[in-house]
């Protein structure tokens, strides 16, 4: 998808199409669709749209890989959430993005803030279908995996019961019980491990569990490495205000300007301002703010 996409006034759009993504200020548009290959990656627009966040900042990406851009100058604290009036919505299509005639006809029309977009690139053995195609989206969040989990039930299933542990110690019961995996939309890693972060996106509060998404991101991360080392975790996460991402693995790229923020997989153009981010660090950016620490950063509230 190459043209802008644009969206009525204070509406998010998520589009999953596996492909390209780009956003500009207005709406959130998060596009998203699977081309039957998974390792897709966080882009700011990628084949599909979901109809994202209200109201949230600008973004672009490039195409073949995810990205997240986010244009909200005025946001206060560098890696808080946005209001949760913010709901994101999402088109998605399992079909190739050169055979969906909605990338031509429709996308173009739209106009958001902020967009996540993925092209899927699925791995073998895993559904080709329109819900294992990020973004996956809960509230206000809109969420990409590009990478894979090994022996994804085992390990899943094993991080699950070590965060449930840490959620005990902090007081919180019966968050991560192992039954909560068959929420996930699709019979994946990408969409399972988005059960087990957004339940850590629910229980952010000061003295629990986590106590902030950057937090939840790294506790999630430490969880499924412990298990499985050579997974390859490349997290995007958007709430239309601020950008959230993860290399483990896999490549990552930020253009930062004051008007916007983009987070693709690799540059898109040839802007000199592109930055490549090292492995294994947790990334935050916000139009003209970006926060690089290592995922090995101990982060507050529990410990797995």
């Amino acid at each position: 998808m190459r043209s802008r996409e644009s969206a009525p006034p204070n509406r998010t759009d998520t589009a999953e199409r596996e492909g390209v993504s780009a956003a500009a200020p207005g709406d959130i548009v998060t596009p998203g669709s699977d081309d039957s290959a998974r390792d897709g990656n966080p882009a700011a627009r990628e084949g599909s749209a979901d109809r994202a966040l209200e109201g949230s900042p600008a973004a672009r990406a490039a195409e073949g890989r995810t990205a997240l851009g986010s244009g909200d100058p005025a946001a206060a604290n560098l890696g808080s959430a946005a209001p949760d009036r913010l709901v994101a919505s999402r088109y998605r299509n399992a079909a190739p993005i050169w055979t969906d005639p909605a990338v031509d006809e429709v996308l173009p029309q739209l106009e958001s803030s902020a967009v996540l977009a993925a092209i899927r690139s699925a791995t073998v053995g895993m559904p080709v279908e329109r819900a294992a195609c990020a973004p996956f989206i809960h509230g206000r969040w809109a969420f990409s995996h590009n990478g894979a989990v090994r022996d994804w039930r085992r390990t899943l299933t094993a991080a699950s019961s070590d965060l449930d542990t840490a959620a005990t110690l902090a007081g919180v019961t019966r968050l991560f019980e192992t039954i909560h995996l068959l929420e996930a939309e699709s019979a994946t890693d990408s969409a399972t491990v988005w059960v087990l972060l957004s339940k850590l996106l629910d229980a952010i509060a000061p003295d629990g569990i986590v106590d902030s998404p950057a937090a939840a991101l790294r506790v999630l991360v430490a969880a499924i490495l412990t298990h499985a080392p050579s997974s390859r975790l490349n997290f995007l996460l958007g709430d239309g205000e601020t950008l959230w991402a993860t290399t483990v693995h896999h490549s990552l790229s930020a253009l930062i300007t004051d008007d916007y923020a983009v987070l693709a997989s690799e540059p898109y153009d040839d802007d000199r301002r592109w930055q490549l981010i090292p492995d294994r660090q947790l990334v935050i950016a916000r139009p003209g703010r970006l926060l690089i620490e290592p995922l090995s950063q101990q982060p507050k509230g529990q410990s797995l």
